[in-house]
């Protein structure tokens, strides 16, 4: 019967790291009931001070508690207070029918002589042996984002588990890669009912036919054959399909700011970056598969030349490689330059030509760089941009949260590119799948002003693309 009733009733264990990635986490748990020990309130209000957005997540969970054991008594906290009354209508798509308990007494344990008990993590692992000695009939399970923490748990005979409600998609290679590879008898099933005509030297296809309903606005479709059929879904109803084809930027005619696409994919980003009805643009790939040159150009292109926006704007997550250089002086844009070494090379490599005069090259670049402004992501909100064209480097690197806070900063007749490598993410507790980057990728697929493309063969130098698969 005890075997029965620990695989039906869960007691969670809330570590403090998960409070603090994802403030809503206490209502996330649905049916099952939840456990806070008090030193995570102790880390709670260590680190309740500064304009971090991790300081944030925990004032904003220190609120939802005061609300939880508001004018409740002393005796109600110690049963259990349900997370179903105290839930707010803004929280509706997290609601939990589940209790909340804090620890209101002393639970000992004995642990390894090897772990000290006065350390953090260590005392919510005596707090978690102490609730299974306490309530046998109940499974404990420990949720924390520390890999060391649910390893130590689970030597310790615990049950952890990471938090996996921050999670977008179960399997990254589900992620939506913006591109359909057509089958080779595709128009010999499809071409019966094919319609076809030209507007403004531009050719469309409207057809019908089995998974057509599947596909996406702006969705690129292509054939393995990269001379041949490249076109771009425009428009799904039911199941009939509106396909233009795409502009082909490989050659020199249609250059944009100088470059011309390397490969099928640049091809379909500057279609992308380049089309005007579309507002928000993500570009996937590993380094050196110019997504940053592709982006600028496209930016300034349409800046300069078209004169469709204001000026560019670019930012990125200050996340550094190895040990931080520490306080900068200047101003913020001063600040910035040390992070946007990848912006200049790119700036470079657009303006920089061997025929071109010393007095030439230094004057495109104070007109390129008033166009060209660089600011910090600790002060973008409140903001809102106009008429302005967004790059937003290292996005893989930014929360869902934060994604989303800089998005919104988005007004009339601005564009915003976010560029990102999910495969080298340098923030704690994000990964592959619950990245602000996949969370956009994931959540924008099927508006019709948003375009997604997987980059995926590097063109930086045959050095790095040999250094890139093999090392």
């Amino acid at each position: 019967m005890a075997a029965k009733r620990r695989q039906g009733k869960r007691l969670f264990v809330i570590d403090t790291n998960v409070l603090m990635h994802d403030p809503t986490a206490i209502y996330r748990f649905e049916e099952h009931d939840i456990y806070i020990p008090m030193i995570v309130l102790e880390e709670l209000d260590e680190n309740k001070k500064g304009l971090s957005e991790v300081a944030r997540n925990v004032r904003q969970v220190s609120r939802y508690f005061d609300q939880i054991v508001e004018h409740k008594k002393s005796e109600e906290i110690k049963n259990g207070l349900s997370l179903d009354q105290a839930l707010k209508t803004e929280h509706t798509h997290a609601r939990s029918h589940g209790r909340i308990f804090f620890q209101t007494d002393e639970l000992t344990a004995t642990l390894p002589r090897s772990l000290p008990g006065n350390k953090p993590d260590n005392r919510i692992l005596e707090t978690a042996i102490g609730l299974q000695t306490k309530r046998p009939e109940l499974c404990i399970i420990l949720v924390s984002k520390d890999i060391n923490l649910r390893i130590k748990a689970t030597l310790l005979g615990i049950k952890a588990e990471d938090y996996f409600n921050d999670k977008v998609i179960d399997d990254i290679e589900l992620l939506n890669k913006g591109m359909l590879i057509l089958e080779d008898d595709f128009w010999d099933t499809h071409g019966k009912n094919l319609e076809s005509w030209k507007e403004k030297e531009k050719t469309f296809y409207r057809l019908s036919g089995k998974d057509v309903n599947q596909w996406y606005p702006n969705m690129f479709l292509t054939t393995n054959n990269e001379t041949g059929f490249a076109g771009i879904v425009r428009e799904v109803k039911e199941d009939n399909a509106l396909i233009q084809l795409v502009t082909d930027y490989h050659h020199q005619s249609n250059s944009v700011w100088g470059i011309t696409a390397r490969n099928r994919e640049q091809n379909f980003a500057l279609n992308l970056l380049l089309d005007s009805n579309i507002d928000f643009v993500t570009l996937q790939g590993i380094a050196g598969t110019g997504k940053t040159l592709l982006a600028l150009a496209a930016g300034l292109n349409q800046v300069i030349e078209k004169k469709k926006y204001r000026e560019i704007i670019v930012t990125r997550v200050t996340v550094p490689l190895g040990e931080d250089i520490g306080f900068l002086p200047g101003t913020e844009e001063e600040k910035m330059t040390p992070w946007m070494g990848s912006l200049m090379d790119n700036l470079e490599v657009l303006h920089c030509h061997e025929d071109t005069e010393d007095w030439e090259q230094s004057a495109t670049t104070d007109l390129l760089r008033n166009r060209i402004k660089i600011r910090s992501m600790n002060f973008m909100r409140g903001r809102t941009f106009l008429n302005k064209y967004i790059i937003i480097d290292e996005a893989q690197n930014l929360s869902s949260k934060q994604i989303k806070t800089l998005i919104t900063r988005a007004g009339p007749g601005t564009k915003i590119v976010c560029l990102g490598d999910i495969k080298q993410i340098d923030t704690p507790y994000l990964t592959e799948t619950n990245s602000g980057f996949t969370y956009a990728v994931d959540r924008f697929h099927a508006w019709e002003h948003s375009g997604h493309i997987t980059l995926v063969r590097g063109e930086r130098s045959r050095l790095a693309d040999y250094a890139a698969e093999h090392l």
